[in-house]
């Protein structure tokens, strides 16, 4: 497994496909979700030049936030968040990309020292599996939300099903685009709408090109 060439041809392949769809390369923030390895592994990825990570556990996001603290880093919390280990771990997080729910947005508020900036999860798909708002509760949501200042809503986060199509993930990922280009017009408190957490390791080509601003790449670094 050599790092610093899986960490070159995936900025590499980011900046491509960035690219292609008219974009520049720094439109879009790649993430190294690390979920997959130790904290020696994670350090020799920040060492390539790696500087946003990603956790989706509240146990290994701390573990690798202690053993790595002597980095400048960015740290994103991806996965589902239970309300009860929001104390644990929401004030070490800088982009938290699976808000869910208005009660875990609520508990947010209570217990963050900093305004956390949050992508609002949304299940387009509609899997009964995946976890987020449905399109028909997403204002509502939001007309609760605004009201925490601690909450900054940058945008949306989407998972498309792991067996979808090409023509599944576009039609997703340019429904979410969408979305998110009709809430940033409503111009709502904490709520600029400017972002998409879209695409991971075997969809990213499609997200971006369907508008997504970080994507939360895992396996591809760790082949």
């Amino acid at each position: 497994m050599d790092l610093q060439a899986n960490k070159e041809r995936v900025f590499q392949e980011v900046a491509a496909y960035a690219q292609k769809s008219g974009r520049s390369k720094d439109d879009v923030t790649v993430i190294a979700v690390t979920k997959y390895v130790d904290s020696d592994t994670a350090e020799k990825l920040v060492k390539a030049g790696v500087k946003h990570i990603a956790e989706n556990r509240v146990d290994k996001f701390l573990d690798k936030y202690h053993a790595l603290r002597a980095y400048d880093l960015t740290w994103h919390l991806i996965g589902s968040l239970q309300r009860r280990k929001v104390k644990d771990v929401i004030n070490f997080v800088d982009y938290f990309h699976a808000l869910d729910s208005v009660k875990l947005a609520a508990e947010i508020q209570k217990r963050a020292d900093h305004q956390i900036k949050c992508f609002l999860q949304v299940n387009i798909s509609e899997e009964a599996s995946k976890h987020g708002f449905r399109l028909s509760e997403v204002d509502k949501a939001l007309e609760e939300i605004q009201n925490f200042d601690k909450i900054k809503v940058i945008g949306l986060m989407t998972m498309a099903p792991i067996d979808a199509s090409e023509q599944e993930l576009t039609d997703i990922f340019q429904k979410t685009n969408a979305l998110r280009k009709n809430l940033k017009e409503r111009k709502l408190k904490n709520m600029p709408f400017d972002d998409l957490s879209m695409g991971m390791s075997g969809d990213f080509p499609i997200a971006i090109q369907n508008g997504s601003t970080f994507v939360r790449i895992g396996s591809a670094f760790f082949k």
